[in-house]
């Protein structure tokens, strides 16, 4: 009698059959880029260093003047070895840096057509659009057209069917 029990509420707990769920979903989709002008420019300072033993020095040169718009400039120092006959090290290194920009020109055609460049740049031209293309139709795969230079054409069709979730 246990087991008929035990086997009747198996039975009546037991999940019921799969109903069947039917689903169709069809995604379609086109990207279309083009790439923009840029101008990545970073401005390199001045510096001047000067070392060495056994060195006398008469005039210290340096970095003299500069602005917001002008870039400083060297002085030539005066150096003399200190003690005649004897072993010397004398090193003088300068960097002129580069002048101030306040304003770029803009662009025309998808390119900058003056851009303002400092010691570190990195230019880029921008796209061309030309024939760059892309269609969606509700019987048909996407279909892209390629463009000039600088463009991107995505085209991507999903499809899921499904019949038991």
């Amino acid at each position: 009698m246990k087991r008929l029990l035990l086997l009747a509420s198996t039975l009546f707990l037991a999940s019921p059959a799969m109903s069947a769920e039917i689903t169709s979903r069809i995604t379609d989709s086109v990207q279309l880029t083009v790439d923009g002008p840029a101008v990545q420019s970073t401005r390199i300072g001045s510096s001047y260093s000067v070392s060495g033993s056994n060195i006398a020095v008469e005039t210290l040169g340096g970095l003299t003047g500069g602005s917001a718009t002008a870039a400083q400039t060297i002085s030539a120092g005066s150096y003399d070895i200190g003690t005649d006959e004897q072993a010397f090290t004398f090193s003088e290194t300068s960097l002129i840096g580069d002048t101030p920009v306040t304003s770029q020109t803009c662009c025309s055609s998808g390119l900058i057509t003056a851009p303002n460049l400092y010691g570190d740049s990195i230019t880029s031209n921008g796209g061309t659009a030309g024939s760059l293309a892309g269609t969606l139709t509700a019987t048909s795969v996407p279909t892209v057209t390629a463009g000039g230079a600088g463009t991107t054409a995505v085209g991507q069709r999903t499809i899921e069917l499904s019949v038991f979730r």
